[in-house]
């Protein structure tokens, strides 16, 4: 059976140390300063008032009962029941009793919402700028270069992803531009930035946008534009409905059943 000969491209073996080197580095310099730049742009954490944690606990209450009901005795949940959905529906855990029933305030005038927006436009601007400035030296210094060649082989739907820059229909899809080395640096550099940084750090760009995309449910929980007597009412709701179910409920007989011999 014949072989596929393997495509030989004769290049200069000092662009492994003066493109693929440099691009890794300044990836890795440039995350440690997105790290440490947001770290000095992050605004001080402001003191909770006690109604106001009181309200956000108070839901994560119901939140826990509904979900951890069947390690609790039917009486217990019962009278837990009862009082959460009595209080839920009075409103007695509202930071500001007195605006129930009204409407949801306009978050752009909000001081609280417009510092939130700030800081993820502060974040953003931290993402953007440096991507923009690598992207323009690498296109400036680096475009239409082949550095490097995979070990493993690959199909030919890779091609557009490990070739970019690089207009050439018959080379191999093992080959590699520079453009898609700094590409493969964005994803694969954030096990270097957890040693480097630690595992809560802000180097990483893919990391910040899925921390963007999906944030902390706490911390959305009563965010700007939300209700909280809906959100409260919503889980009464929940909690009313919901069909216990013991965990010790006839252990015995299942203990019994287990050692019978």
């Amino acid at each position: 059976m014949a072989q596929i000969p393997i495509q030989t491209i004769h290049r200069d073996p000092q662009l492994f140390y003066w493109i693929l080197i440099p691009i890794t580095v300044v990836m890795i310099l440039t995350g440690i300063l997105r790290h440490y730049a947001t770290v000095l742009m992050a605004a001080m954490p402001k003191k909770q008032e006690l109604p106001a944690i009181r309200e956000q606990r108070s839901l994560l209450r119901g939140v826990n009962l509904r979900m951890n009901s069947h390690n609790i005795s039917p009486a217990a949940f019962q009278a837990r029941k009862d009082y959460l959905v009595n209080a839920y529906e009075n409103g007695a855990f509202l930071k500001e009793p007195e605006k129930k029933g009204q409407a949801a305030p306009n978050p752009m005038t909000d001081p609280a919402a417009m510092e939130g927006m700030m800081g993820m436009m502060k974040g953003n601007m931290t993402m953007i700028i440096p991507q923009t400035l690598i992207m323009g030296w690498i296109n400036a210094f680096f475009s239409g270069f082949v550095i490097i060649r995979l070990p493993f082989p690959l199909t030919i739907k890779f091609k557009s992803m490990l070739q970019a820059g690089v207009a050439t229909r018959d080379m191999d899809p093992q080959w590699m531009s520079s453009i898609s080395w700094y590409v493969l640096c964005i994803f694969g550099l954030q096990s270097v930035f957890n040693y480097l940084l630690g595992s809560d750090n802000a180097a990483s760009q893919m990391q910040q946008q899925m921390g963007q995309m999906a944030p902390g449910a706490g911390a959305q929980m009563f965010g700007p534009g939300v209700d909280p007597h809906k959100q409260f009412r919503g889980e009464a709701e929940n909690i009313a409905v919901v069909a216990h179910h013991y965990t010790l409920d006839g252990v015995e007989k299942r203990l019994l059943q287990s050692v019978k011999v």
